[in-house]
């Protein structure tokens, strides 16, 4: 399937007047489309633009000389993997590997960059993607899933790539998760849209 934006770019901002002009100046640079942007927690801007390479490319760095001095974090992809692009476009798929990795980050633009290059260093699929959520207090999480030694180097890769530029991450892979794991992961891993259940094996 064609993928909508072929590129895809975020823009975090320490204030929200800078965030909103910056993103102003954005859209009038090129023929962009404006994904979604709007504050987040802790009182940042998010700004989330797609469109043609060489479209975001030109409305990306007009944003960085824009927003300077206010930018906290941003990302520009321009061959965005298939599985970040429906993610990020809202699509959620159920975990059926037999390793899970996941993937948290303290900005939505690292998350981005550490997901991308996880997902296309090894066949590993993405589950779900949360990011600019207002119970994340800033931070980003991907999980992935797979074979074990794909989820492994998907995530080493990822790690890498963003310890190799001084950004902060958190990573972990659960291998072969107890089921009551996976129904977190497919049904919700918000704690407050979760549903209560029994234990296995307890008795009343």
């Amino acid at each position: 399937m064609k993928k909508a934006y072929p590129a895809i770019a975020t823009l975090e901002f320490r204030d929200i007047a800078t965030g909103m002009y910056t993103t102003d100046v954005m859209v009038k640079e090129a023929p962009i489309a404006v994904l979604k942007c709007g504050t987040i927690s802790q009182g940042r801007y998010l700004t989330l633009i797609g469109g043609s390479t060489a479209s975001v490319q030109a409305s990306y760095e007009e944003g960085l000389l824009a927003g300077v001095g206010s930018i906290i974090d941003h990302t520009f992809l321009p061959d965005i993997h298939d599985d970040l692009h429906a993610a990020i476009l809202g699509k959620r798929n159920e975990s059926n590997g037999e390793a899970v990795g996941i993937l948290e980050t303290s900005t939505v633009s690292s998350n981005f960059l550490a997901t991308e290059v996880a997902l296309k260093h090894t066949p590993v699929s993405l589950v779900e993607l949360r990011y600019g959520d207002s119970l994340l207090a800033g931070k980003a999480v991907s999980i992935l899933h797979g074979v074990l030694h794909d989820v492994e180097a998907s995530i080493r890769a990822a790690a890498e790539r963003l310890t190799s530029a001084d950004i902060p991450v958190s990573h972990r892979i659960l291998t072969n998760p107890d089921d009551a794991i996976y129904n977190e992961i497919n049904q919700d891993t918000r704690f407050h849209a979760g549903k209560l259940r029994s234990l296995g094996g307890e008795s009343v």
